[in-house]
């Protein structure tokens, strides 16, 4: 039984790859730079394009279990192609298959609805990676610019989310399950620079940003409008209070682990901010 992960080289999809690996589970892991992939010597790397069909039936040969993710491209966006992708997926003789939203429903997520695939979403919150983010800034200049700075949000360590990927791609029986997945609590903005801070040793200043300034940060960086709208919308709107987590216990539940915290995560990736 192989097992194909996209998005291999992502905050995400790395873990996938190795904790396949270290399962025993033959692993092929999708990338568009196989030479920069740096993933373990075990996993077969194999070149393609998520956002091209055409480059991708080598990757599904043999192949009866896959990850996906409903992304792709530099700028993250949402598949246009998810119906080729499973037919392609059918025709090889993929059985099985996890499903990684991002920020909003795509063509993929429809088309494996569809289908006769055995599928298994995984619904994270924020991902704690996200915050590398702010890793040029905080070293250089000691600054974060952000708005809503009072907002908790529900964060989810990558490794994680790829633990319930993994359980769900190795184990039969959680077909049209959606399994949420989420740290212990809450996390504000003040605290995620609070925290990343003292794993470094270092005081970093947050400055507030307002909402229009943010769109214009963003629209210079060439996100796209729907993305922009989504994160105002969705970060403008976070409780100001902790609140509890139902992720937290949902992934405790479906793993039989504690989910990881963003001060541990900060720990595990302080260099990237020295």
């Amino acid at each position: 039984m192989t097992f194909l992960v996209t998005g291999a080289t992502g905050n995400v999809g790395r873990h996938i790859v190795e904790q396949l690996v270290a399962a025993g589970a033959p692993t092929r892991a999708l990338t568009r730079n196989p030479a920069k992939a740096n993933l373990p010597a075990e996993a077969e790397v194999i070149a393609g394009d998520l956002t091209r069909t055409d480059t991708l039936a080598a990757a599904f040969e043999g192949v009866t279990a896959a990850h996906f993710i409903n992304f792709g491209g530099d700028n993250y966006e949402l598949l246009s192609n998810g119906q080729e992708i499973v037919d392609l997926a059918l025709k090889a003789g993929v059985k099985r298959v996890t499903l990684l939203g991002a920020w909003d429903n795509g063509s993929l997520e429809d088309a494996v609805d569809a289908s006769t695939l055995q599928w298994t979403r995984v619904g994270p919150g924020e991902f704690m990676s996200n915050a590398l983010g702010w890793a040029e800034a905080i070293r250089t200049t000691g600054v974060v610019e952000e708005p809503f700075p009072d907002g908790h949000s529900p964060m989810s360590h990558e490794a994680d989310i790829a633990a319930v990927a993994v359980k769900a791609l190795l184990e039969e029986g959680h077909h049209g399950k959606t399994i949420q997945v989420a740290g212990p609590s809450a996390v504000s903005l003040r605290d995620k620079i609070r925290i990343i801070g003292e794993a470094i040793g270092k005081d970093i200043k947050l400055v507030e940003l307002t909402p229009e300034q943010t769109r214009e940060r963003e629209a210079a960086n060439g996100i796209s409008q729907e993305l922009i709208d989504f994160k105002i919308n969705v970060f403008g709107s976070l409780p100001t209070e902790p609140y509890p987590l139902e992720g937290a216990a949902e992934f405790e539940k479906f793993t039989g682990k504690k989910p990881r915290d963003f001060k541990q995560w900060a720990a595990e990736n302080a260099d990237a901010f020295r």
